[in-house]
């Protein structure tokens, strides 16, 4: 049976909501899925997962170099290629608009597509991962929701 995991890094606790959120949709849709801050877990822990979905906050149009170096550690000679097939995600949140949540959710992709893994853009809504200004309010929660079942049924149909 397929395993996913959302791990995140947040400082103020609005990229944790948006993580919970996510995992908490993932397991309704019938994917068993854990939740884990970036502090909790290692690279070699991801292995254990058939989809990972990622997030961060946005630090000058980049991810948190916590979730940086997590992901550049599955890339080590020993490691590389065992996240390739597995299914990837991301969502990002900022203080501002045109805060670089994009940039930051395109980084994190970017780093799962190196790695070989699949990645499901959406044609409704954010299309490349949930993104959030401030504190996540409902319109935020939705596509978190919304990417969290789109997640799990691509991830159940694959595996």
């Amino acid at each position: 049976m397929a395993k996913g995991l959302v791990v995140y890094y947040s400082r103020s606790g609005n990229t944790k909501q948006m993580a919970q959120t996510i995992a908490e949709s993932m397991n309704e849709a019938g994917l068993d899925t854990d939740c884990k801050s970036v502090a909790d877990i290692t690279s070699d822990d991801l292995f254990a997962y058939d989809a990972i979905v990622a997030g961060s906050p946005t630090y000058c149009g980049q991810m948190a170099a916590e979730l940086k170096k997590l992901l550049d550690d599955t890339g080590t000679a020993k490691k590389h290629n065992q996240l390739d097939g597995k299914v990837g995600a991301a969502f990002s949140s900022s203080a501002n608009i045109g805060g670089g949540n994009e940039t930051t959710i395109m980084g994190i992709l970017e780093a799962m597509l190196i790695a070989g893994m699949i990645v499901q853009g959406d044609p409704q809504g954010d299309h490349y991962g949930p993104v959030s200004i401030g504190k996540p309010d409902q319109r935020v929660i939705n596509q978190c929701k919304r990417r969290g079942q789109r997640f799990a049924e691509l991830t159940k149909k694959l595996f």
